[in-house]
């Protein structure tokens, strides 16, 4: 006589149990529930996006955006005795300073001086708002880059694009809430940290993409659609029954990501192409980018593309520009900066000017800087070093004033000197742009609630329109 079934023990039901709910949740991600593609704001938003042009390595707000007098009338001589010390690099301190390498002009109505360098920038004055008064932490590459990028000078903290794809999520199920568009050249200092998610959840790190057939390495599948198909719903199920004995929360949140970049990764299969195709773009709009001039094109190209991110619902686009050394003008201020200035100056003019007639900038944010500036002291006669102490970033679009100059470094431009605006301050004010309190931003790590910008960080109120 065969044995009476086993009873329904407390463990099996909970077991179960658990399993249905875990393919209730899976069945979620997998149709695209709102609730794991939309985030909450604490309040109304200026901004709905960003596009954030790096200058990589460090560009001379002496030389581009920060006209300083005393530094034409005392060319050639060392920095004053009287002005103090200079924290590093003393015997940079005892070179003479260089006075700014192109003239500067006044532009718009607003007055707003910008350099030779950048004259079609020169002509949106009307519409910048630049921070001349930032300052940082760190006179080495990689951990100003860290910094800028996630509040720290160490590897391993949440980027803010990370940052704002947790918090505001992605308004296209086919794409990811954050690109990154590395430059070509490759060899960012600090490397792939620096769009990394940190202790986020590994779904909310920047996604790299190119231009052409393959924006995506590895995107494609040698089989057929509907056979991966079947494939990866065979391993989602299994991931979800893994899901379901491991609830530890470090090892469920891993899954969880998992789980999500499989399903966006094959969404991605048709949406990536199409979004990188920049064939049907008019031949006025390619103009307008410089992809019909050899020096801009391959940097028009990946600012046209931010636009057609941006379009398609991606929350926020990092557009690299500079290789391995970019804007670091030890050895020639006038060679190095004249190329990458001649490289970026009309694509991002074009950028700007293209979101404005597409009704983008009223909701969009655009940063243009770099990790740093650099130092009013000449470099092997005719470059400059780093500068953390005092440098610019310029702001456009969304929420912020435009033809404004917020505050300054002091008479040479070593240092922020007046309405002093740190990373934190930074980054806690374009949060606010996106409609969040940098204070109440936070994920809970290590048994602390983390945010971007620590313990530290004010909204800056005088970049706000």
């Amino acid at each position: 006589m065969d044995a009476p079934p086993h009873p329904l023990s407390r463990r099996r039901f909970l077991a179960g149990a658990g399993a249905g709910l875990g393919g209730l949740a899976l069945a979620h991600l997998l149709q695209g529930g709102a609730s794991a593609l939309e985030g909450r704001s604490h309040f109304p938003a200026r901004a709905r996006r960003v596009i954030w042009l790096f200058m990589h390595g460090g560009p001379s707000h002496v030389d581009l955006f920060d006209p300083k007098p005393a530094l034409v009338r005392h060319a050639g001589s060392p920095l004053p005795e009287s002005f103090g010390r200079v924290e590093t690099r003393r015997k940079v301190a005892r070179n003479p300073l260089l006075a700014p390498v192109r003239p500067y002009q006044k532009h718009g109505r607003s007055g707003i001086e910008v350099s030779g360098f950048l004259p079609r920038m020169a002509e949106l004055a009307d519409e910048m708002c630049v921070i001349r008064s930032c300052h940082g932490d760190s006179v080495n590459h990689p951990q100003s880059v860290y910094q800028m990028n996630t509040g720290s000078i160490l590897t391993g903290r949440p980027s803010f694009g990370s940052w704002v794809a947790y918090g505001l999520g992605t308004e296209n199920a086919d794409m990811p809430a954050f690109v990154v568009l590395p430059d070509p050249g490759g060899g960012l200092k600090g490397g792939p940290p620096a769009w990394g998610s940190g202790f986020l959840p590994a779904t909310f790190q920047g996604t790299t993409m190119r231009p052409g057939a393959h924006p995506i390495l590895h995107l494609e599948s040698p089989q057929g659609a509907m056979r991966q198909r079947a494939t990866l719903d065979l391993v989602q199920r299994m991931n979800a029954a893994h899901l379901t004995r491991h609830p530890e929360e470090e090892a469920r949140s891993v899954l969880e990501a998992r789980i999500r970049s499989y399903e966006l990764a094959f969404r991605m299969q048709s949406a990536a192409p199409e979004a990188v195709d920049i064939s049907r773009e008019t031949e006025a709009t390619r103009r307008l980018y410089g992809l019909d001039h050899p020096t801009t094109r391959e940097f028009g190209t990946r600012c046209l593309l931010a636009r057609r991110m941006i379009e398609r619902g991606v929350r926020f686009v990092q557009v690299y520009a500079g290789d391995t050394n970019g804007w670091d003008a030890h050895e020639d201020v006038m060679k190095n900066h004249g190329e990458l200035c001649a490289r970026t100056d009309a694509p991002v003019a074009g950028l700007l000017r293209d979101l404005r007639q597409r009704g983008l900038l009223e909701d969009t944010l655009v940063i243009w800087g770099g990790e740093f500036g650099r130092m009013p002291m000449s470099e092997k006669g005719v470059g400059r070093d780093h500068n953390p102490w005092g440098y610019t970033t310029v702001l456009f679009g969304a929420g912020v004033k435009h033809g404004h100059v917020h505050g300054a470094t002091d008479e040479f431009g070593l240092r922020a000197e007046q309405d002093k605006v740190h990373v934190h301050d930074l980054h806690a004010t374009l949060l606010h742009l996106l409609g969040f309190d940098h204070e109440r931003l936070t994920f809970r790590h290590n048994g602390l609630d983390q945010r971007l910008t620590g313990v530290e960080g004010h909204v800056v109120k005088g970049v706000l329109s």
